[in-house]
């Protein structure tokens, strides 16, 4: 588990705690060689936060400038891209799905990560479009963070 989906769990579950909302995130632990649907997935009585995360850090520092579906997520041995894959998943769950993308600048610059809609990750990936440019990752809706962590906002996350 990477440092970013540590924070989002965590994040989450204070969220949950300090607004007194029935609700727990967690990340399912992964076994070498077996396939893992989401990053991070959210359980709720309340719909709006049923919810399924997959997260990509980018190091923009080194010079990545977009994410790129054939560099930045994997097919498996069938062939299935993990598009497909995680978008399965999520209309089978029910779950909304989203990508969370932290955007690393390096020693001495502070992160940012957003939140992307799955439906919109699907919609580029089926158009045969190859990727998000960095400066269309961040015109989606910010995530948070304070000095060290991630903090959740309802609206971030399509709540009312």
């Amino acid at each position: 588990m990477t440092e970013f989906e540590r924070d989002l769990v965590r994040s989450f579950n204070e969220y949950f705690k300090e607004k007194n909302i029935r609700g727990i995130s967690y990340r399912l632990k992964q076994h070498r060689f077996t396939a893992q649907f989401l990053d991070v997935l959210v359980d709720s009585l309340n719909p709006d936060y049923y919810l399924g995360i997959e997260c990509k850090s980018i190091s923009v520092e080194k010079g990545t400038k977009a994410l790129y579906f054939t560099q930045h997520f994997t097919t498996d041995k069938k062939g299935a891209h993990q598009i497909d894959r995680i978008s399965d998943f999520l209309r089978c769950s029910g779950r909304r799905g989203y990508l969370a993308v932290e955007l690393r600048y390096g020693v001495g610059h502070a992160r940012e990560a957003y939140a992307i809609p799955w439906k919109d990750i699907s919609e580029r990936f089926n158009s045969e479009s190859l990727k998000f440019t960095i400066e269309e990752i961040a015109s989606y809706p910010s995530i948070l963070r304070g000095k060290s962590d991630y903090h959740v906002e309802a609206d971030v996350w399509g709540v009312d």
